[in-house]
Order: structure tokens, then C-alpha cells, then sequence
């Protein structure tokens, strides 16, 4: 695939993740019901309009790609190229109106991300990158901090009470950390891509969190890992960092 065809598609996501975020503001900070899931996590008709949305783009688009989501699961195909929706990452944040929530879509190629775009619609910010093209930040290319020091590093997580059993390498992080904070979900990963915290830690993530952001990291020279420290988007649990403080922070999990 060129140059030109990976901006196309490129293209292609941005505008298809602002309808969706478009679709969600409409539902934000109304009040909007929200039915509970198996796992108990919310799920509201903002999540299931805004991935029929983008499924209904990418379907007319590109009709021979594959499709994961969230809401709606797999659309098989014989293509390498699929599609990976979270309609609203962070649905906690967005019935309970803070608007940190995002709309994630990432495109494989194969197992690897070619492109990951995260949209914080009633932010109206937006982070996105290509493989080998860049990290951009509302059109500003971006990049990871500089910070080299544990002892200065911001430290995001999303939940507090996830960590289980491994909750002692979460506390050895917060003794060798100077800030701690729940800016959570995809936006936790957004700042650190952007320079505004330097490490982002989930014990439980699931493809349709973890799909956009490796790539988005990478290019902005940042790392997105497992917590051995390898280079994936499939071991369902990530460690975001600046780049220079990856390995003291594997040092702290194992």
C-alpha cells in the first residue's frame, strides 16, 4: 500500500470518527439511560448508534474489509485489512458527564495497527497517527515527553480497583512516581502521546482499548507494551510510556 492510500484512509477515519463522536454529543450530559452489561459496564443507545455509524461507513467504503466492535462483534472477511471500533471508550465518564470519553477506531493489517485515531468529541480534540507517518495532535504533530526520571514521572491509571494481585507492582509505581492520577481510558494514552504524563498503566484491556494506541505511541516515540514489555496490542493489558522510562517501569512489575 502507498503513500497516498494509507492518507486516504487515514482520511477516511477522521471523518468517520467525528459522525461518531458528532452521534454522542448528542446524547451527552442529557441524562441518557444506561442498561448494564454482563460485566456490569454501562451501555447506552449513544454506544450502539455510533457503532452502527461507523460500521455502516466502513461497510459502503470498503465493503471487503473485516469489522470487531464492541456492540456488535465480528464481521468476518477474507481481506488482511479490519476494522477495530470502541464506539465510547470511558461509557463510565460519558453517563456520568465528564467528557474525557472517547470514539476509538484503529485499522490492522493483519495483527499490527496501520493507522489509530482516538476522538474526544466534547473535548474536540483529537490524536491520530499512520505507521511511519507521525503522531498528530489536532493537526500538530506531537511527541512523548522528556522526562527521564520515575521520580518526576506523572502516573495514570484508570481504575484503582482492577489491579487484583497485582496490585503490589501498582504500589511500587506509586512510591516511585511524583503524580498519580485516574485520567483514565484512552485518555490517560492520549496524554502520555501528547506529552502531558509520562506513563499509563491497565492490568485488563480489550482489543477495541488497545487497538489504536500502540501505533499512536510509537509515533510519537513513546512505547505500548504488554507488562513483560512486548510490543503488543493482543495480551488484553498495556503499559504506555514516554520511551525512556519503559524499562524502569518493567522494573517495577516484574
Amino acid at each position: 500500500m502507498n503513500q497516498a492510500e494509507v492518507n486516504e484512509l487515514l482520511q477516511f477515519a477522521l471523518d468517520a470518527v467525528w459522525q461518531a463522536g458528532r452521534i454522542t454529543l448528542g446524547y451527552f450530559q442529557t441524562g441518557v439511560k444506561a442498561e448494564r452489561k454482563a460485566d456490569n459496564t454501562p451501555l447506552t443507545i449513544a454506544d450502539q448508534l455510533a457503532e452502527q455509524k461507523l460500521r455502516e461507513l466502513i461497510a459502503a467504503r470498503f465493503p471487503d474489509h473485516g469489522m470487531v466492535g464492541e456492540e456488535y462483534g465480528r464481521t468476518p472477511s477474507d481481506s488482511p485489512y479490519t476494522w477495530i471500533i470502541d464506539p465510547i471508550d470511558g461509557t463510565k465518564s460519558f453517563v456520568s458527564g465528564v467528557p474525557i470519553y472517547a470514539n476509538l477506531l484503529a485499522l490492522l493489517d493483519g495483527e499490527k495497527a496501520l493507522l489509530g485515531v482516538i476522538n474526544f468529541p466534547a473535548l474536540n480534540e483529537m490524536v491520530y497517527a499512520v505507521r511511519g507517518g507521525g503522531c498528530y495532535w489536532n493537526g500538530r504533530r506531537c511527541h512523548t515527553s522528556a522526562t527521564a526520571s520515575l521520580a518526576d514521572a506523572v502516573l495514570l491509571a484508570s481504575d484503582l480497583n482492577s489491579f487484583g494481585p497485582r496490585q503490589p507492582q501498582w504500589q511500587r509505581l506509586i512510591q516511585a512516581t511524583y503524580i498519580q492520577r485516574t485520567w483514565g481510558d484512552a485518555y490517560g494514552y492520549a496524554l502520555v502521546a501528547t506529552g502531558r504524563a509520562d506513563v499509563m498503566i491497565d492490568p485488563i484491556m480489550a482489543l477495541w482499548d488497545t487497538a489504536p494506541l500502540q501505533v499512536i505511541l510509537e509515533e510519537a516515540d513513546g512505547t505500548f507494551t504488554d507488562w513483560q514489555g512486548t510490543p503488543t496490542i493482543h495480551h488484553n493489558e498495556s503499559v504506555a510510556t514516554n520511551g525512556k522510562l519503559l524499562s524502569q517501569v518493567l522494573a517495577l512489575l516484574k
